[in-house]
């Protein structure tokens, strides 16, 4: 745990569920379109199957898992929907803005989410100036979350080792990936779909150093602290 302690050149955050409470939006959303076409699952098996997964890989999941190919378009309408909903429930996390910005180190996003959903949720939450060209999408790599790829190419298009970088997760696939990386991984279940386990024993499991649940108890994690 000490590990953590120690300050990292560069701090690397996921997007969706860490910087936006975004995931119980978008996971709604693809529940329903998965329903829609025959798919017999629900929320909270979509939320641990499926968070933090790019969509290219849950549709590949759906057609092995369930033995159903998605219809021509349906990637880009739950798409367009997510979009739709966030317009009008989206928000950042609670403090994320006022932290980030007074964050004395270099610092960047590696999402699983495309380049337009990234510009969009970082927009409208007013969190896009604080990341501006510093932006990473899971379609600029050959292999998304759980693979390492997304966070090597991250710190490498920074300027930096990989064991220099500290990651924000709020996802197993994400934690994987950065431990993967060889990266040091900081929990964050301060989401709206962690509800089940606020406590993160998923992410502990997966490989996260610390657990948090706030934006406080993150940044003195960031500076060397001790949480509490």
């Amino acid at each position: 745990m000490d590990e953590v302690g120690l300050r990292p050149a560069l701090v690397i955050f996921d997007c969706d569920g860490v910087l936006v409470d975004s995931e119980p939006i978008s996971l709604a959303c693809l529940t329903a379109g998965l329903n829609r076409i025959g798919v017999d699952i629900d929320f909270e098996t979509v939320r641990a199957r499926f968070a933090g997964t790019a969509m290219p890989s849950i549709m590949q999941h759906v057609a092995r898992d369930y033995g159903i190919a998605a219809p021509e378009g349906f990637v880009e309408a739950v798409k367009a929907e997510t979009l739709r909903a966030f317009d009008a429930e989206l928000r950042a996390m609670a403090g994320a803005s006022e932290a980030i910005a007074a964050l004395d180190l270099p610092r960047c996003v590696a999402s699983s989410s495309d380049p337009v959903r990234l510009g969009h949720s970082l927009g409208l939450t007013g969190l896009l100036p604080l990341f501006e060209g510093r932006v990473f999408s899971s379609v600029e790599v050959a292999r998304g979350k759980p693979f390492p790829d997304l966070f090597l190419h991250a710190a490498a298009r920074m300027g930096f080792a990989p064991e220099s970088c500290l990651v924000v997760e709020d996802s197993v696939p994400g934690v994987t990936a950065a431990r993967a990386a060889g990266m040091r991984v900081v929990g964050f279940t301060g989401g709206g779909h962690w509800g089940h386990d606020p406590l993160g024993a998923d992410l502990t499991a997966a490989g996260a150093e610390r657990v948090v649940c706030d934006y406080p108890a993150l940044v003195r994690i960031i500076a060397g602290a001790q949480a509490p």
